[in-house]
């Protein structure tokens, strides 16, 4: 997923890679009891059953709408077409990520399924990438896919934006995002560590368009619904010289402003990330340092900002670091408080038209099919002035 953190895991002097580890399956039950052992406000498990789940979220329904990567496949592509090089390539393929419905009394429901999901070499842990995010313009749901493309296995079905019909569960492409990385190339590609297809993660829609961002190309890109894509910052060009790398991972609106967060070069040093303010002219500014491994933000209905840290521990997810997720909050300031610990490997958070922060639990690096889960978390006595 990253770069893609369906990747995370990043990988050489290019990339953060969260090397995740197909020997996780043994443990599942116990990470699942633990997950979030170490937290001081009130968190409860508000449904299970999902397939590395990533991005969410609510509808005009009032129910949580959840990007899931799926469990990969074996379907190679090799002869056909450029690679993503060792470890973390080649990719294999299958057809079985989705995006869910989670009801309010936390049941889940399948809204489309057979979307492609990809994983990577058994090298860099077997780590699967399939649907990352969704967003809602009005009634309309859309669908951001980062497991499609000829590099991740999934040669007839490229990567792009969705439009998803929730009643009759089907879904027709808004546009091609693989075909734009590879006809409008970032200034400053990282050819060490390179994704043919495009390692795309967030999305947030503002004023009738998405907006979306991709962590391998270093970019944000804007996206009508109509398919019109465009680009808003090439990041590749403001962190250089290489191999200052920073992947965009997520992304929220706020207040007319864009704010996003990033990953870091490989090896990654804990603190060393931060997290951005992005304008719709592509200017950008810091709002927060010290930052580890952040794959989501969002902003609660008081206008506080959170951030989403896979891990604290280390920078680089593995075994060790079970239960070191954490959720932040921005104090005005620009100093960090700490919301809760203990999560383990979170990749996506949004917050419920109730107030509670809802975050996407063993969200990658887990091979056991329905080990993911969505977190309720109660942010409402905490601190974020």
């Amino acid at each position: 997923m990253l770069r893609t953190l369906g990747r995370l895991v990043m990988l050489s002097g290019a990339a953060l890679i969260l090397i995740l580890l197909a020997s996780l399956g043994g443990p599942v039950a116990h990470v699942q009891g633990q997950a979030f052992a170490h937290t001081s406000v009130p968190i409860s498990v508000f449904a299970t059953g999902l397939d590395n789940p990533r991005g969410l979220t609510f509808g005009p329904d009032g129910n949580l709408y959840v990007a899931e990567a799926g469990l990969g496949g074996t379907n190679s592509t090799v002869g056909q077409c450029t690679q993503v090089v060792p470890p973390v390539g080649p990719y294999t393929g299958g057809m079985n990520a989705r995006i869910s419905k989670i009801s309010r009394a936390g049941e889940r429901t399948t809204v489309v399924d057979n979307l492609p999901s990809a994983q990577t070499a058994p090298g860099a842990g077997s780590d699967k990438e399939g649907v990352a995010s969704v967003a809602f313009i009005g009634n309309t749901l859309y669908a951001l896919l980062v497991g499609g493309g000829c590099s991740h296995g999934n040669a007839k079905i490229p990567n792009g934006v969705l439009r998803v019909d929730r009643t009759d569960h089907t879904w027709k492409f808004v546009t091609n995002l693989s075909q734009f990385v590879q006809t409008h190339p970032v200034k400053n590609p990282d050819v060490d560590d390179f994704e043919p297809d495009g390692d795309w993660y967030g999305m947030v829609a503002a004023h009738g368009v998405l907006y979306v961002t991709e962590a391998n190309h270093q970019e944000v890109d804007r996206v009508t619904p109509d398919g019109k894509v465009s680009r808003i910052v090439d990041l590749s060009t403001l962190f250089v010289p290489p191999p200052n790398w920073q992947g965009p991972t997520g992304i929220t609106y706020h207040d007319g402003t864009f704010y996003f967060s990033v990953l870091g070069t490989f090896p990654v040093t804990p603190g060393a990330q931060n997290l951005y303010r992005l304008t719709s002219n592509g200017f950008i500014k810091v709002v927060a340092i010290g930052l580890t491994a952040v794959l989501g933000v969002a902003f609660d209905a008081h206008g506080h900002l959170f951030a989403l840290e896979a891990d604290t521990v280390t920078g680089f997810p593995g075994p060790q670091a079970v239960g070191s997720g954490t959720v932040v909050c921005v104090k005005s300031n620009g100093r960090l408080s700490t919301v809760t610990t203990g999560l383990t490997f979170p990749t996506g958070m949004t917050f419920g038209p109730e107030g509670a922060l809802y975050v996407s639990n063993m969200g990658f690096g887990i091979p056991t099919a329905g080990a993911g889960q969505i977190l309720r978390i109660d942010t409402s006595a905490t601190s974020c002035g």
